[in-house]
């Protein structure tokens, strides 16, 4: 039996609902070719981070006025700059070449942290060739000034403006911790996110004993993080707008957790952490054992399978929200003490 991988994105036709989500290396062409060889059904690029870019910005102005103060006819000697090659044009420089050779969609992904620098780098990357956008929004909540209700306006008026400001599709990759997410998702879409990726990884600090100093700590994603996103799309399948995307990210790593999220009413599933384990060729691996359980229960297409156990149409809708704790609770069994 022929089966049909076939879905759709963000409005782009994929060959495969597996998708490698914003790996450090695949803006590298060979990189990227391998994936594509393997059978992705599109890419997404790393996040360009708007702080990185003032950064590099600063210093070199720091270093090209270094002494002015003293000498000011020291400013004569420097050579004029016609292009500084800064973390932006790497990246963009980085964007054409994968666009270049791609056969499969590229999706960018942005980070910003001012209106201005999320509008002005996303209408550079649509310019430089993305067929699609991809918004990171990672904050921590930390201001006791600022209640729930304006964070989330501020980031309502962000996707609006990235919105306004491109013609390419726009994702927006969450964090689980809006205080009402559903109603969040739905205004998010009416202000122009065309799909959601859940959801943003917060790789959380750790504390260095010795030096007394605070160190970043980077851990791959496990199966088992894949429950949360899979909760949550269940919930938001059957809520949001026909043609609002869904992507699941973290902890996906077979064929039978792609299953799951399609299951739920997943569009696209988010490779990462399997990727960097086992090298992109895992996608081909990951595609054969999809192929193989549709076949063995008899699923033309991943349309066919797509939302079958959603909140809208499990047996039990309950189960994706309140209801399950109890159950959970309860269904632990303290083990058998071995003689």
């Amino acid at each position: 039996m022929t089966v049909d991988l076939r879905t759709r994105y963000l409005g782009l036709d994929l060959r495969s609902p597996i998708v490698a989500s914003a790996a450090p290396h695949n803006g590298e062409p060979a990189i990227a070719a391998r994936l594509e060889r393997a059978g992705v059904g599109a890419i997404v690029l790393p996040s360009l981070f708007e702080e990185e870019i003032v950064a590099e910005e600063l210093e070199l102005n720091r270093s090209l006025e270094q002494g002015t103060e003293h000498f000011a006819e020291a400013l004569d000697y420097f050579p004029t700059i016609d292009r500084f090659e800064g973390s932006a044009e790497r990246y963009l420089d980085g964007l054409e070449r994968v666009k270049k050779q791609a056969g499969v969609p590229i999706v960018a992904s942005l980070n910003a942290t001012t209106i201005g620098g999320w509008i002005r780098y996303a209408r550079r990357i649509q310019d430089a060739g993305a067929d699609a956008l991809e918004l990171n929004l990672y904050r921590v909540a930390a201001d006791p000034r600022r209640a729930a209700a304006d964070v989330e306006a501020a980031d309502l008026d962000l996707i609006a403006s990235v919105h306004a400001a491109i013609s390419i599709p726009l994702a927006v990759k969450l964090s689980p911790f809006y205080s009402a997410l559903a109603h969040f998702a739905a205004a998010a879409a009416k202000a122009g996110a065309d799909g959601f990726v859940l959801f943003n990884r917060f790789y959380q600090p750790d504390i260095d004993i010795e030096a007394l100093d605070v160190i970043p700590r980077i851990e791959l994603s496990q199966p088992w993080e894949m429950r949360l996103p899979v909760r949550w799309i269940a919930i938001l399948r059957p809520q949001l707008t026909a043609g609002t995307s869904l992507a699941l990210s973290s902890g996906a790593a077979s064929g039978t957790d792609v299953v799951k999220a399609l299951m739920v009413g997943a569009d696209v599933v988010m490779m990462t952490s399997a990727l960097l384990r086992r090298g992109p060729e895992h996608v081909a691996t990951v595609e054969a054992e999809l192929r193989t359980w549709l076949t063995e229960y008899d699923y033309h297409s991943v349309g066919q399978l797509r939302g079958s156990a959603s909140q809208a149409t499990a047996d039990d809708p309950a189960a994706f929200e309140r209801a399950n704790y109890l159950r959970t609770l309860r269904s632990w069994r303290t083990p058998t003490p071995s003689s």
